[in-house]
């Protein structure tokens, strides 16, 4: 026994080490397979996203009574479907048309915003200002476009793929509670999930909710000012800025940025260009700063850190879209962290103040819970 004692420490750190190895080619195998697939990927998250808001509004349906009749949960759904799949194809003409006209009006200033660009720098000489200009005019803008369009045309087939995996998930929706049941015979374990997938859905759906309608309040204002002034790209800029706001931290930065830059092409002035400048400045912070966090409350208590970590980190694996969805992602990793031992340091790193998201008694999967007509098919089934 005593000649075994000196070995265990050894055994116990190798076997640590066995442990750590496997978790970093676990770690890389899943960050391959994020990337491989991230256009599926992609497309699934934001199915997922669209069902989880939708899917309040179709119990709320299906408890309307009509002359005491009922509406049927499956018509219902289909109606949620079509109204998705529309929506969408919508959404996606008009991003389409936009970017095309971002992408015609470029090219018709692009020797105007290389002029502009240039005299940025005049007052570090005359030298310097050339310098700038020949370096800028190396810039093979055209080579730019032409990606952006391709990858703008890549926007309506992920919005096919986005309504197949809508229609499928609220096909299998009756079926969600059924199969949470199988998983976990034990009906503790079935709740707590039921419930961690309940207060994901609350959280990102309240998100989506407020970032929308701060978004759209602040694209408005936007398009406002540029009208005021003048500007060709009105309407695109407003657009762009209402999108960007979904990317945390950075995207009224670069919003801003955008309207700044086109002010400064057309008028070539910094005069006008400081005044859009420091407005546009002032919608953002006021949107982004006072009106979001009150309407936003204590529903995602996250941190700051993180979320720019978050940012970085699927802005790599996944791109623009990848910025889109980091806060949603880092919300679900938040609460299902905190719902286990052994990972709940990770989820006070991720939380704002040390005291990650809990499971409220309120939020259970209400979602998932089916209909008297889907129950009465469950027991026939």
């Amino acid at each position: 026994m005593r000649s075994d004692q000196p070995d265990r420490p050894a055994w116990l750190q190798n076997h640590r080490l066995q442990a750590w190895f496997l978790g970093i080619i676990a770690f890389g195998i899943v960050l391959f397979l994020l990337v491989e697939a991230r256009f599926l990927l992609i497309s699934l998250a934001i199915a997922i996203i669209l069902f989880s808001l939708t899917s309040d509004a179709i119990n709320y349906i299906g408890r309307l009574r009509i002359a005491g009749i009922g509406i049927p949960n499956w018509l219902a759904s289909m109606l949620a479907v079509a109204l998705i799949a529309s929506g969408l194809l919508t959404l996606s003409g008009v991003l389409l048309s936009q970017v095309n006209t971002i992408l015609i009006t470029t090219l018709s200033y692009t020797e105007q915003a290389q002029f502009a660009i240039a005299d940025l720098f005049r007052w570090m000489g005359e030298d310097v200002s050339q310098a700038v200009l020949g370096a800028v005019r190396d810039i093979n803008v055209g080579s730019y476009l032409r990606s952006a369009a391709g990858q703008a045309g890549n926007v309506m087939s992920a919005t096919v793929l986005v309504i197949l995996f809508v229609g499928f998930l609220f096909a299998e929706r009756v079926w969600f509670p059924a199969k949470l049941t199988s998983l976990f015979p034990d009906p503790g374990r079935a709740d707590q999930v039921r419930r961690t997938i309940g207060t994901i859905m609350r959280r990102v759906n309240r998100y989506l909710l407020v970032k929308t309608a701060v978004s759209i309040a602040t694209g408005l204002m936007v398009y406002g000012v540029m009208r005021a002034f003048g500007l060709d790209l009105a309407l695109p800029m407003a657009i762009a800025t209402f999108v960007l706001n979904y990317i945390p931290n950075i995207g009224s930065i670069i919003a801003t940025g955008l309207v700044t830059l086109v002010t400064y092409v057309q008028f070539a002035d910094p005069t006008p260009t400081l005044i859009v400048f420091v407005v546009t400045g002032v919608i953002q912070f006021v949107n982004g700063s006072i009106i979001d966090p009150t309407l936003m409350g204590r529903a995602l208590r996250l941190s700051s850190f993180g979320i720019i970590i978050s940012l970085a980190f699927w802005s790599v694996v996944w791109g623009i879209p990848g910025m889109f969805l980091s806060v949603p992602i880092m919300v679900a990793i938040m609460i299902v962290c905190s719902q286990h031992p052994a990972l709940h340091p990770l989820a006070i790193l991720l939380s704002r103040e040390g005291i990650p998201s809990t499971l409220s008694e309120d939020e259970t999967l209400d979602d998932m819970q089916p209909s008297r007509d889907d129950e009465r098919k469950m027991r026939q089934g």
